[in-house]
């Protein structure tokens, strides 16, 4: 009988070792997370984050063009106690470009702090009231677009353009990406509930959830990067030249990122 046992004891894990795949930390599953699950969520969302970023350009379009044909129309888009507004002069609009460039490393440390936890609150309300039809989704993607579209059309008719887009790219990038891909798994979790196909709306809504987790989970990584990058090399004393290739070459590292996401993601398709 003792040889018994210890043979179903030795079988019991063996089988453990050669069926069931192996244990993983924490810390080996954060960076696969990072290089494959994320990407490929991304991947898997692409129709719902080309929507959300066409909802982005589309406000950004319509803002400009209003402020264009008249510039009152930028008290009703912009914050009520912003000072970049039509009539500020040349002078007024470049300082507040150029503040802040001289801040010790401790300051622009407590902005990147603020900067971090503020853009992942827009992130997660963009991607959480997806819930809800993902109409405030929307509606918030079309107001941050119109802000851009807005304070571009400011600065342009102030003769700023080259400087503007400097100080706004090289972080923008980055993090208009990031707010992208939160109201891309907004509308994912509207979809679910609106159309849940032939799942109920429970099980929808739950698979929608699970991808929805992902996106936020590498958004953050996205966002933290985004705030390092507006805190120190925004406020900065860089070229214009200097800060257009940073924004260039991160949008192509971005988009080979997430290519190779789209990639690993068609290839394990193909397997099954």
């Amino acid at each position: 009988q003792g040889l018994v046992r210890y043979l179903n004891d030795l079988t019991a894990a063996a089988h453990s070792i050669i069926y069931l795949p192996p244990r993983e930390s924490a810390l080996e599953k954060i960076p696969r997370f990072y290089a494959e699950g994320f990407p490929r969520c991304v991947a898997r969302l692409w129709k719902h984050h080309v929507a959300a970023a066409a909802l982005l350009i589309a406000g950004a379009i319509i803002a400009y063009l209003a402020v264009q044909q008249d510039s009152t129309n930028a008290y009703a888009l912009l914050i009520g106690d912003e000072t970049r507004q039509p009539g500020a002069s040349k002078e007024q609009l470049l300082y507040v470009l150029r503040h802040g460039r001289d801040q010790d490393s401790g300051t622009k440390f407590h902005f990147a702090s603020f900067l971090f936890s503020h853009n992942l609150k827009v992130g997660i309300l963009a991607m959480a009231t997806g819930a809800l039809a993902a109409v405030p989704t929307v509606f918030l993607t079309l107001y941050n677009g119109l802000m851009v579209g807005a304070f571009a059309a400011v600065h342009h008719q102030a003769g700023i353009t080259g400087e503007f887009w400097a100080w706004i790219l090289p972080h923008g990038i980055t993090e208009l990406g990031a707010i992208v891909l939160c109201t891309g798994a907004g509308l994912r979790i509207g979809q679910s509930v609106l159309s849940p196909g032939l799942s109920t709306r429970a099980e929808s809504l739950r698979i929608a959830g699970e991808d929805a987790a992902r996106t936020i989970g590498g958004v953050a990584l996205m966002l933290l990067i985004a705030a390092v990058i507006e805190s120190y090399l925004r406020q900065s004393h860089l070229s214009q030249f200097a800060r257009f290739a940073f924004a260039a070459a991160s949008f192509v590292a971005w988009a080979l990122y997430f290519g190779a996401g789209a990639y690993m993601e068609k290839a394990a398709k193909t397997r099954l």
